[in-house]
């Protein structure tokens, strides 16, 4: 008799209920988020089990280690799901329950679980989005620095090579605490470069072998950081 599995899964801890195919429900079984612990629970399952789990910030482990032993994961779009199941009253039980239900009538509003390749790559892009970011704020605050003493640095990069010369020829202006902030700052800024730019050779390491990266590139406005931005992000076009 086939199995329907709802896993509500948490931070520390993963709730399951199982749902045969008359739609009747197990009891729910709570697996704290211990690997081994977690390994061997999901080894007990029926082989090849289909498994219906939210998409939550932490669900990545969590279906590398259903699909590591041989299992299913069926990846669910959290509101909708929620909507679907109709719960007013919201434990995880109920919540483990109405997915396991959801998968069963085949109306799970399943979406796309990138490969756990992809998953990681993503981490080295969002990581070079996040330092891009990082560098922006320190430049706003340098510049708000400067405004707030009146110190007028010329040139329309106030961080380009004559521009922070210039810069620095103006610090004794400020008082001793602003300049040493400044003088911190643009440190930061220095190695905030130096990390996107080792950041963004690993990302072109992985573009050049692929051939979906170069068609992108030959789109109008797409360049190399948009192209990797678009490729890690998507995935394979063919899935949709």
């Amino acid at each position: 008799m086939e199995h329907f599995i709802g896993c509500d899964a948490h931070k520390n801890f993963s709730v399951f209920v199982a749902v045969n195919e008359q739609g009747n429900a197990g009891e729910a079984v709570r697996v704290a988020h211990e690997r081994q612990l977690y390994q061997e629970f999901l080894a007990q399952l029926p082989p090849q089990s289909a498994i219906a789990v939210e998409a939550s910030g932490h669900y990545s482990w969590l279906v590398d280690e259903m699909e590591r032993l041989g299992h299913h994961p069926k990846l669910a779009n959290p509101l909708e799901a929620k909507r679907r199941m109709g719960l007013t009253k919201k434990t995880d039980k109920l919540d483990a329950k109405g997915l396991a239900i959801l998968l069963r009538n085949g109306t799970l509003p399943e979406v796309w679980i990138p490969p756990s390749e992809l998953r990681d790559q993503r981490e080295l892009l969002r990581m070079r989005i996040f330092l891009v970011h990082l560098k922006t704020r320190v430049k706003n605050r340098i510049h708000g620095t400067l405004a707030r003493h009146n110190v007028v640095v010329p040139g329309a990069d106030l961080f380009g090579v004559e521009a922070r010369l210039r810069l620095k020829s103006r610090l004794p202006e400020l008082p001793l605490h602003s300049r040493e902030a400044i003088e911190r700052e643009l440190a930061t800024l220095d190695f905030l470069e130096t990390q996107i730019e080792s950041a963004e050779k690993q990302l072109k390491s992985i573009m050049q072998v692929s051939a979906e990266a170069d068609l992108l590139k030959t789109l109008p406005c797409v360049g190399e950081i948009l192209s990797m931005v678009l490729m890690l992000e998507i995935g394979r076009a063919d899935r949709f």
